[in-house]
């Protein structure tokens, strides 16, 4: 099991038997080290998406070497946690959206394994797994965190937040919150067959709600930082809950999705992408 997010959200304390593992990735090094162990007894690897001390901005975060390093590591799921700004009245801050679908809004970064000789096309028309956005549900309401389950994720670019303009068009497209990292997980963790659901902790209202001051660093953190034992109980309670029966198509995400005849695919591409989709070469 993944948990992927930020030293806020998990408590690394709670891991039995954590040890530190530098991975090694065909796409370049994973944003630090990541930190496996156990979780009521559930082997799980857990990676800070920025770095400790949060040294990496949004666009400069090496997704596919963070996802590709889970695979490494023999993860099938990824549970995601991360703050977001809410675009609705009915997700106030210190609430939390189990998101069912993205709106890609990013420009500048990589999210995509494939390229160099091999093309590939997995469907991302449900980008969430469905069964761990359900375990994530439950998890949190016995948490007692107030939850909401599905939902739009707008994923914009960052690292500067919207403008009023932006985060007005967003609403009448009728997104839900907004955040920079989530949908670029989700893309790869697909074409890596793995399953992929976020608990989206809401900080602050964007910038839509004139009647509020703009969202500042300072009020995501303290909104955060209010709600992290709840967050922190919700991961725990997941990971205990995702290890029974999956019924998604996730794993085989890859099955018919290449195009490129095994034949024409360079070797140089399918020793890179051995560790993605090295069952089908």
């Amino acid at each position: 099991m993944g948990l992927l997010g930020g030293s806020g959200i998990y408590d690394l304390a709670a891991l039995e038997n954590p040890r530190e593992e530098r991975v090694d990735t065909p796409f370049g090094a994973p944003s630090d080290s990541y930190f496996t162990g156990e979780l009521g007894g559930v082997p799980v690897a857990f990676l800070s998406r920025h770095a400790r001390g949060h040294r990496f901005a949004p666009t400069e975060i090496n997704y596919r070497a963070n996802i590709c390093g889970f695979k490494i590591l023999k993860c099938d799921a990824i549970l995601s946690a991360s703050a977001v700004g809410s675009l609705k009245e009915e997700y106030p801050p210190g609430h939390a959206v189990v998101p069912h679908q993205f709106v890609d809004r990013t420009r500048h970064r990589r999210d995509t394994f494939f390229g160099d000789g091999l093309v590939a096309h997995v469907s991302l028309a449900d980008p969430v797994c469905p069964s761990l956005a359900a375990v994530l549900e439950a998890s949190a309401r016995d948490s007692r965190l107030a939850v909401h389950r599905g939902g739009t994720y707008v994923c914009m670019e960052g690292p500067q937040f919207s403008t009023r303009a932006e985060s007005f068009l967003y609403r009448s497209w009728g997104a839900d919150v907004i955040g920079m990292t989530n949908l670029t997980e989700a893309r790869l963790a697909r074409e890596g067959e793995i399953c992929y659901a976020t608990l989206a902790l809401v900080t602050d209202w964007d910038c839509w709600r004139e009647a509020t001051e703009a969202v500042s660093v300072e009020a995501v953190l303290a909104v955060l930082a209010e709600n992290a034992d709840a967050a922190r109980r919700t991961m725990r309670e997941a990971v205990s809950r995702v290890e029974g029966s999956r019924s998604c198509t996730c794993r085989d995400a890859l099955r018919y999705a290449i195009l490129t005849d095994p034949k024409a695919i360079p070797e140089a591409t399918k020793e890179r992408l051995r560790p993605i989709a090295g069952r089908y070469f």
